[in-house]
């Protein structure tokens, strides 16, 4: 196990992040060529990164189902990330109510929040632009997304936000560039990545802080239960809705994902970076490691 980082004085963070903001910082409405033309033949994920690729499936599917099968994963990440932002979102606007307004912790909380509702309203742009839907909850999924901002308190708050931000920033720094890819998915990634640099930043000093401030036993329960998000990912990664939408058996395509180990190297390497962070910080007990192992992970 690594050597703690030390964390810094949370005013001390928010100042550095607030002067970032102010120097890069997007607005997708205009930073975004909405009237742009898709370009024919280019994929909306790249192929290496997409669930079925490298399957019996992927192998019997033409050119033109492979790019219509990456505009639903493409639909169905973008929506995943409404999702989210929103119940991160939530969960800082009740922090909030607890702390001081005027001090620059808050109000780098507020300039993420904005950071947030701009991404929000991007995914949901990009979807239509895209010619694609978005996907909705389930109402299973919806009473637990309903309920889960409420458990994002203390050091569960910074974790999750983590979990959220950081496999998808991982994934796409490294397709951002790729020549098959859609430019205006290219450039949703550039803005993507640059803000959540900041968030990432924001969430892992909040970890810091608080394992460093916090009762053990508030460490001891996120440590245990955060795997969570592995096996939660692993079936929205994998939405039946999406192979049906793309013109696929929902039960075959979501089995042979499952079993795909290209996707599992894919999922493996955007969870490399969060996952030695958690370890660094005493925060991946059996419990979560598991979890993460099953979700394909680890």
């Amino acid at each position: 196990m690594s050597q703690l980082v030390t964390p810094l004085d949370r005013e001390t963070v928010a100042d550095r992040l607030l002067k970032g903001a102010v120097k890069r910082s997007y607005a997708p409405v205009v930073d975004i060529d909405w009237d742009a033309p898709m370009e024919a033949g280019k994929y909306f994920l790249p192929p290496k990164v997409l669930s079925l690729y490298g399957t019996p499936l992927w192998e019997s599917m033409s050119t033109e189902q492979r790019i219509e099968l990456s505009r639903q994963e493409a639909a169905n990440i973008l929506s995943v990330g409404i999702w989210f932002e929103n119940m991160l979102n939530q969960a800082l606007l009740k922090s909030l109510m607890h702390n001081d307004p005027g001090s620059l912790h808050s109000r780098y909380m507020l300039t993420e929040m904005g950071d947030e509702c701009r991404h929000m309203t991007m995914f949901g742009r990009a979807i239509e632009r895209m010619g694609a839907k978005p996907y909705q909850l389930r109402p299973a999924q919806a009473v637990v997304a309903n309920l889960l901002p409420k458990a994002f308190r203390g050091t569960m708050l910074w974790v999750a936000a983590l979990i959220g931000e950081e496999i998808f920033d991982a994934t796409q720094r490294r397709v951002l560039d790729d020549p098959l890819l859609q430019p205006l998915i290219s450039r949703l990634m550039q803005i993507h990545v640059t803000e959540e640099a900041r968030h990432i930043r924001f969430a892992r000093e909040g970890v810091r802080r608080r394992v460093a401030e916090s009762h053990p036993i508030d460490k001891l329960w996120v440590g245990a239960v955060q795997g969570i998000g592995g096996v939660l990912f692993r079936r929205l990664f994998t939405n039946p809705a999406m192979y049906k939408r793309a013109g696929l058996d929902p039960k075959i395509a979501r089995e042979q994902a499952w079993a795909n180990p290209h996707f599992r190297a894919v999922q493996q390497e955007g969870f490399a970076s969060l996952g030695a962070f958690l370890d660094e910080n005493g925060l991946m007990l059996a419990s979560s490691r598991a979890m993460w192992r099953r979700g394909g992970f680890l």
